[in-house]
Formats: C-alpha cells, sequence, structure tokens
C-alpha cells in the first residue's frame, strides 16, 4: 500500500510538472512549507514500535542559481518501548540553514537540493514524569539540545505557487540523553508568497 501511494505520487509529479510556466526560484522569491514525516523507521502505535513521527513549518529565501536559505520550527516525537507501554521523547527545535541546489530541470520544474542545518531546541523524555507506572524512575532528564541536520530534498512543482517536497534528513544534536542520531524521512508542500 505504501509502495502504492509513493509511486502515484511520484508519477504525479512528473505528469503535472509540465503546467508549471512562471518564473521560478528567483533570487528573493519566498515560499512558506509545511512537511511531516516518519522518524527512525516507519511510525505505527504498536508499544514495540520504536519510531517516530515529526512535523515542522518553515520559510524559504531563494537566492542565486535556486539555492536557498530556509528558516523554521520543528516537533519531533520518537517512542521508546519499555515494559507494556512507550516512554516519548519530544523535541522542540529552530533551525537556520542553507540548501544548495545541486541538479534542476531545465525550466526549474524538479530541483534536487542538499542543505546544512543548525538546530536548537527543548527536549522533554516522558512529558517530564519521572516516576513510571510500574514504580521506576527515569535517570533521562529534559533539557536544551542543539546540534545540526544534513537534509536531500526534491522540490517538484505541481503549479505556478505550489511545490511537492520529498525529503531525507540525519539530525545529531548534543545535550540529549535519549540518541544523538536521527534519520527523517517525509513529505511536504511549499506555498510561494512572492
Amino acid at each position: 500500500m505504501r509502495a502504492a501511494i509513493i509511486l502515484i505520487v511520484v508519477v504525479l509529479c512528473f505528469v503535472l510538472s509540465d503546467r508549471a510556466h512562471a518564473q521560478r526560484a528567483l533570487p528573493g522569491m519566498q515560499g512558506l512549507q509545511i512537511t511531516g514525516g516518519m522518524v527512525d523507521g516507519i511510525y505505527s502505535t504498536d508499544n514495540n514500535n520504536e519510531s517516530g513521527y515529526y512535523f515542522g513549518t518553515a520559510m524559504a529565501t531563494y537566492g542565486k542559481n535556486a539555492n536557498k536559505w530556509v528558516f523554521g520550527a520543528e516537533y519531533l516525537r520518537r517512542n521508546y518501548a519499555y515494559e507494556s507501554g512507550i516512554i516519548p521523547v519530544e523535541q522542540f527545535t529552530g533551525e537556520g540553514g542553507f540548501y544548495y541546489n545541486f541538479l534542476s530541470s531545465p525550466g526549474k520544474t524538479v530541483c534536487f537540493s542538499i542543505g546544512a542545518s543548525a538546530l536548537a531546541g527543548y527536549e522533554t523524555v516522558n512529558r517530564g514524569e519521572k516516576l513510571l507506572n510500574d514504580g521506576a524512575t527515569l535517570q533521562n532528564d529534559d533539557g536544551f539540545v542543539y546540534g545540526g541536520a544534513i537534509t536531500l530534498e526534491m522540490e517538484s512543482y505541481l503549479t505556478d505557487r505550489i511545490v511537492l517536497l520529498l525529503t531525507g534528513r540525519e539530525r545529531m544534536l548534543r545535550g540529549t540523553t535519549t540518541g544523538h542520531f536521527h534519520a527523517q524521512f517525509g513529505i511536504g508542500l511549499k506555498f510561494i508568497i512572492n
């Protein structure tokens, strides 16, 4: 089922890509983007599943050659299995970074970028509750986190002002007590606002 959805999205990208005729990715253009996806695997509600999900919003400002600066905020939740339940770890981060366009179609209908971002924010383990249901005490603390991310992104214009985003990224954060690296993959939309 998931493979069919991914195949349909990719086919739609190429079928609808010839309908965008406006100038794209010009210096100074800005877009508001909304993204979401999975963290460290495929998320499910099963108590033994240790993956998670994320969603975020950002403002992208294009520079020369379809390169761009991205500034935004993101919420990430990852679950850790424990006995008969889960322990949620949530991160609230802000990011700022530069994305280099390394490959694009002649009309910039489809662009591939690689980006590097700085991240900083706050992490909470089990929503601040130290005592678990079975009487055990968590040793992990809430606190500030900081680090960076490397992102591979594909953007495809669906219309003159709506862009489909497919992303894969690796986050590395310090200050966390629950794991420094998190792989993310997701999908999003960007709305060109000027």
